[in-house]
């Protein structure tokens, strides 16, 4: 991978959407980028592999949602529900390291590639499940989140039940939007904001970000 470019677009990226990074967190970011391409090679992680694409639509993507949820408190539990190749939890935790993280996914194989890369990176106290988010008992968050891993319906099945009163769940949607209010009043949330953002890349593709309160 080409760090220099990479490193030019994150830069670029990460100020527009307003989270701009120290030099130590880029440095991070660019080595987990990495690392991700390195085993993209032998495991299925992402189609996403060049730098300046990997930059904005895995990296600054994922960090809109500190944009969106500015009261996030220091030390908050958080859990990344279907992070596959550990979007957006390891640039959450990059870029906010006093976060309590668990990773969330159903395949071993991913899994242990993001443990292996956590230790390399030196990122400790991240948690790392190996399940179904259906199937995660007893674990309340401060905020749970999932990057367009299913249709919103089954994200709130999968994630309001984690959430701990309070708490928020924010889904991290592209353009589209479905309005499931049945599904939402079953786990008592409350819807409260929609953030959209606009990723500077070539499509200005649009993030959608849809928080809700339990």
């Amino acid at each position: 991978m080409d760090t220099q470019l990479f490193l030019a677009a994150l830069k670029q990226a990460t100020e527009a959407i307003g989270v701009p990074l120290t030099e130590s967190q880029a440095a991070q970011c660019a080595h987990f980028a990495a690392l991700v391409v390195e085993t993209n090679q032998t495991l299925n992680l992402t189609r996403i592999t060049e730098p300046e694409a990997m930059a904005v639509k895995h990296f600054a993507d994922s960090l809109t949602l500190l944009k969106a949820v500015p009261e996030l408190k220091y030390g908050a539990r958080v859990c990344d529900v279907g992070t596959g190749a550990g979007f957006p939890g390891v640039p959450l935790k990059i870029v906010r390291p006093d976060l309590q993280l668990t990773l969330v996914d159903s395949l071993r194989k991913r899994l242990n590639f993001l443990g292996d890369a956590l230790e390399t990176l030196e990122i400790p106290n991240v948690t790392l499940v190996h399940t179904r988010a259906e199937e995660l008992k007893n674990a309340k968050f401060d905020l749970v989140t999932a990057r367009a891993v299913a249709a919103l319906p089954k994200l709130i099945t999968w994630c309001a039940p984690l959430i701990k009163p309070g708490g928020l769940f924010v889904a991290m949607k592209g353009v589209e939007l479905e309005d499931d209010e049945g599904t939402v009043a079953k786990y008592g949330l409350t819807f409260i904001r929609q953030v959209e953002i606009t990723l500077p890349d070539t499509e200005s593709s649009r993030r959608n970000l849809l928080i809700w309160v339990k």
